[in-house]
């Protein structure tokens, strides 16, 4: 069974940077869908950026392209997220969240299968 633990996070003030780390196991499929997402209070849980390894492909939510960076080790099995240039209205609980292929549209938690169990992030002004 896929397991997926978040790690990373933690309070910076705004502009810092933090890297998050999801660690996988469990997961054999050749091609896979893994991505961030973050759930602010009162807020709906929204996709921040994914990866499809079927077609090695990344995308990232409008809100911080540019800023952060998915990425993933394979050796590891560890998929990371990259965050600089951090702004308050990033503070939220980022989760790790996986799918097997095929994984189509991947801002949707609703398409994602297995979820870490979170990581807060704080940015201060």
């Amino acid at each position: 069974q896929v397991q997926l633990v978040e790690s990373g996070g933690g309070s910076v003030a705004a502009g810092g940077s933090l890297r998050l780390s999801c660690a996988a196991s469990g997961y054999t499929s050749a091609s896979y869908c893994m991505g961030w997402f973050r759930q602010a209070p009162g807020k709906e849980r929204e996709g921040v950026a994914f990866l499809y390894t079927g077609v090695g492909s990344s995308y990232y939510a409008d809100s911080v392209k540019g800023r952060f960076t998915i990425s993933r080790d394979n050796a590891k099995n560890t998929l990371y997220l990259l965050m600089d240039s951090l702004e308050p209205e990033d503070t939220a609980m980022y989760y790790c969240a996986a799918n097997r292929a095929p994984c189509l549209g991947g801002f949707d938690y609703r398409n994602y299968k297995y979820w870490g169990q979170g990581t807060q992030v704080t940015v201060s002004s």
